[in-house]
Order: C-alpha cells, then sequence, then structure tokens
C-alpha cells in the first residue's frame, strides 16, 4: 500500500504566463512549491515578453477560464487563490463572477499593470474595475506603489495617501516600495481596521524581473497554510527579499528571483 505523504495546502492561481519564466504563472508556481504549498495554475492570459520587456498579450476567453478554475475547484480542496494578470475589463468580470461563487476563499490580488520593463499589461480602465468590483472581494492587495497610483488615480500621491483613497475598497492593502532611489525599502501595510506595519529591508543592487508575483504567490502559500495576515506578509517579504539577494541574469534585461525552497533560501 502507498504510504501517503502530508497534504500540501492548494492555492488556485489566477495570472498570465510569462514565456521568459520570470514572472506570471511560473513565478506563482515557484514561490508556492518553496512555501509547501501545491500551485494550480489557471491562465488568463499570454504574453510576448522576455526579461527585457513585454510586447504584446492575448487574454483568454472567459469560458476557457471559467473551466480551468472550475475544473480544480471542483475536484481539489482549494485553500488561498492568488490573482495575478487580467489584462481586460471581461477578465475582471470573469474573476468576480469566480469569486462570488466561492466567498470564503482568501484571495491575494496582484493587481499586474504594468511589466516590470514598463510596457502596458492592460488599459487603466482594468485598473479602475478591479478597484471598484475586485478589491472589495480580496483579503489583501499587493501593489507596488506606481500600481498604486493608478488604482487610486493619484499619480504623484504617496504610499499613505493611496492607501486612504483604497482602504474603502480593500481589506487590506500592501504596497510595496523600492521603485525611488531610498536606501532603505519601506514596505507597508495598512488594515481597514486602523492598525498599519512597515517593513523594512535593504536595498539590493539592479531590477527584478517577477518580484511582485513572487511576493503575492507566497503571502497566498503563507495565508494557505494558515499564517496570520501580518506574520504572513512579513514571511513571504522575507522570502522574496531572499529571492532578490540571489537572484539571476538569464537574458539582456531584468535579474530573475532565485525561487528556492525556504531551506535554501536562509
Amino acid at each position: 500500500m502507498k504510504t501517503l505523504l502530508p497534504f500540501r495546502p492548494v492555492v488556485l492561481c489566477l495570472s498570465g504566463h510569462d514565456p521568459s519564466g520570470g514572472a506570471g504563472m511560473q513565478a506563482d508556481i515557484e514561490a508556492l512549491i518553496a512555501q509547501g504549498c501545491h500551485a494550480a495554475p489557471t491562465i488568463t492570459a499570454l504574453t510576448v515578453q522576455n526579461t527585457v520587456d513585454v510586447s504584446d498579450f492575448r487574454v483568454l476567453d472567459r469560458e476557457w477560464v471559467m473551466a480551468q478554475a472550475n475544473a480544480v475547484l471542483n475536484d481539489m480542496p482549494v485553500s488561498a487563490v492568488k490573482l495575478g494578470m487580467l489584462g481586460n475589463l471581461a477578465m475582471v468580470d470573469t474573476v468576480v463572477e469566480l469569486m462570488q461563487q466561492h466567498p470564503a476563499l482568501p484571495l491575494v490580488c496582484d493587481p499586474v499593470l504594468r511589466a516590470g520593463g514598463g510596457g502596458s499589461l492592460g488599459k487603466d480602465e482594468v485598473g479602475f474595475a478591479l478597484r471598484e468590483k475586485l478589491l472589495p472581494l480580496a483579503l489583501i492587495a499587493t501593489p507596488n506603489l506606481p500600481e498604486a497610483r493608478i488604482l487610486a488615480e493619484l499619480p504623484e500621491g504617496t504610499a499613505d495617501e493611496c492607501a486612504a483613497k483604497l482602504l474603502p475598497y480593500c481589506r487590506n492593502l500592501l504596497i510595496t516600495g523600492g521603485h525611488g532611489e531610498e536606501r532603505e525599502i519601506h514596505n507597508r501595510l495598512y488594515c481597514r481596521d486602523g492598525g498599519e506595519h512597515t517593513f523594512i529591508c535593504q536595498r539590493l543592487p539592479g531590477n527584478y524581473h517577477g518580484s511582485g508575483c513572487t511576493l503575492a504567490s507566497a503571502l497566498a502559500g503563507r495565508l494557505a497554510l494558515g499564517e496570520e495576515l501580518v506574520s504572513a506578509v512579513k514571511s513571504a517579504l522575507d522570502y522574496t527579499w531572499r529571492t532578490l539577494r540571489d537572484a539571476e541574469q538569464p537574458g539582456h534585461g531584468q535579474y530573475v528571483p532565485r525561487r528556492l525552497p525556504l531551506d535554501y533560501c536562509s
């Protein structure tokens, strides 16, 4: 008789595919395996990109996305959902419909609106729809500061100003730093109940492809494992920083996080 190993929590990932392997679904899978979780990937979009930038993308039909996700949800006990690239308004509505059918599942929303190289992965109207329709369904959203400014419609807003605009829509908000020239990076967690937490880390040299995907997936994994929110955020940030510290440069552009299991990222 086969000996059964301990069950790994399942995280449903709705993300785009990055053929360079630096961001998107591959980042989700690698980061979740590193947390000790099982990633169930549902592809929302196909992209033409590399470590330099994105040149094109195509969003899948809503029927295909719903069919992928429901195939998993009808088969496995999903513990959390991680949301990445959507790409258009129809996909926002698709994910809203899906999450309304499963309101008890914690949703980590990574509002992917720009590639690491700066290229667009959806029009600004996608950000507005995401704010109005999806953020209210999420346990936590994890925008970087440029994304938070788009969502809040504050082109020069600070993290505090963006949070004040977005918290009425989202229960918890993690705005990540690192897009300025500061020597220390401040990642700020804002909670609708008034709680605020700042996590500071050393700035690393270079630019990175897939850091946001890595963070959001690691956070979804920690939540799936039953870790409390603030602790899960810290664990995910610490893990992501280590993947960036050990990052590789396989192409001509940005560094790619080295998403090894936790035992190898000490």
